[in-house]
């Protein structure tokens, strides 16, 4: 178990060597939740040891859940006695709102039991993360939601899950995985369209059509769902996270190190490593390997028109919001500018103060821009004190201070920690000069 919540981190080393991607966080959130589908047993492997996959699995747990810990990343789970009274402890509560992906135990609870109790999730603080298209998509199927502002709680309730036609209101992969999971259940035919058709969410769908589910369209934005009766047990792989393997990306490029990221399922990294090419980034796939060799400058590519990059995220297949921070990192110590263009969260980029007094020349436009001129090598980052806002910006940070001279402090790392497993010990293993105090 980790201890202390600060990084102690020397700057200027360059790293060497192999790192392996852990299991995908978003999606193990989603496979876990979907084990209360099913009395039988499921397995999953490659699970993140992080805060956030261990406070999901002690919820699960204390539904009654029965989890076994296979080895350190597998763990085997028995839905068969789900504890209902569970939802309406404070234990149960108070877990809950520390976890955003919580909100996706709604669904399957819903759908085998008829009827759930949700707290206000909790989570990162990058912003309104609104929780309307998991309750509209779950009122078409024929749930009732009554809040009750007392307990800030919802209680949900149906008593017959029936398919219907549902247009999202947003691509939200949360929401289709919630939906989606309700559907499975329901009776007759549901049709999801305007659906998030992430990596992640596809797997979800293989792994539910390996347990009995009926579903077509899987890796288009419109889902058909058949519902069944029931589903079975079955065992699954998570992906390596793309979000880990961008952001060694990023590190290598700002650290100036030759790092061999194994296994990455390169795949199924759709437009990542374009955009890092975009950003000037030199590597070479080797079986399903992303070798990146030492590089003293990158260049910003330009539009055909000569005119400046903007990098923005969009839902999948378009780039991923989760490493808008470290591209933006990535960008202070390349030749050239670039605006990056936070569009989903209007908070995430707060954390540039940081970087600015580190010596990144940054102009933060509002909340959802950031004008950065590279600064080629010309001048390195200096060593601050700072704190970690949230998962993304936390590594982000972490990376601009491997890369700066001097020493700098990072507090608030149990951020880190919800999303990156032992990234301390294991960047450590391949040079880098990080205390945890």
């Amino acid at each position: 178990m980790n201890t202390g919540d600060s990084f102690v981190v020397k700057g200027g080393n360059k790293l060497s060597g192999t790192l392996i991607p852990q299991g995908a966080k978003n999606e193990a959130l989603q496979i876990l939740c979907a084990v209360l589908l099913t009395k039988e047993e499921v397995i999953i492997k490659n699970i993140p040891d992080i805060l956030d996959i261990r406070h999901l699995i002690d919820l699960i747990s204390g539904l009654g859940v029965e989890v076994k810990k296979l080895d350190t990343h597998s763990y085997s789970f028995k839905a068969e006695n789900v504890d209902l009274e569970f939802f309406g402890s404070i234990a149960f509560h108070n877990n809950a709102r520390k976890i955003r992906g919580s909100v996706m135990l709604l669904a399957p609870i819903l759908a085998r039991f008829r009827k759930a109790v949700l707290p206000k999730p909790g989570g990162d603080k990058i912003g309104r993360r609104r929780l309307d298209t998991h309750f509209l998509g779950l009122q078409k199927l024929g749930a009732q939601f009554n809040y009750e502002e007392d307990k800030s709680a919802y209680q949900i309730r149906a008593d017959q899950l029936r398919g219907a036609y549902i247009l999202m209101d947003e691509i939200s992969v949360t929401g289709t995985a919630n939906v989606l999971m309700a559907a499975v259940l329901a009776d007759g035919i549901t049709t999801i369209y305007n659906a998030a058709c992430e990596p992640y969410l596809q797997q979800l769908c293989k792994m539910l059509i390996r347990m009995g589910a009926k579903i077509s369209g899987v890796g288009s934005n419109l889902l058909v769902i058949e519902g069944v009766s029931q589903l079975s047990g079955t065992t699954h792989t998570l992906l390596p996270d793309m979000i880990e393997i961008g952001s060694f990306m990023s590190l290598a490029a700002m650290t100036q190190s030759e790092i061999r990221i194994k296994d990455v399922r390169f795949d199924q990294l759709g437009i990542i490593p374009f955009i890092f090419e975009r950003m000037g980034l030199k590597f070479e796939i080797q079986n399903d390997d992303i070798f990146i060799p030492e590089q003293n400058e990158y260049e910003i590519q330009s539009f055909m028109d000569g005119s400046i990059m903007t990098i923005y995220d969009s839902p999948w297949p378009g780039f991923t919001p989760d490493l808008m921070s470290v591209l933006l990192v990535m960008s202070i110590q390349a030749k050239g500018n670039v605006l990056i263009h936070q569009k989903m969260f209007e908070s995430r980029l707060f954390f540039v103060d940081k970087l600015i007094d580190m010596g990144a020349q940054i102009i933060l436009c509002d909340p959802h821009r950031a004008a950065v001129n590279g600064l080629n090598r010309k001048y390195p980052l200096r060593g601050i004190e700072m704190t970690s806002p949230d998962i993304r910006a936390g590594v982000a940070l972490l990376i601009a201070a491997l890369s700066a001279k001097g020493q700098s402090i990072i507090h608030s790392i149990h951020q880190i920690d919800r999303g990156y497993e032992r990234i301390d010990e294991r960047l450590k293993a391949i040079g880098a000069d990080i205390i945890r105090k």
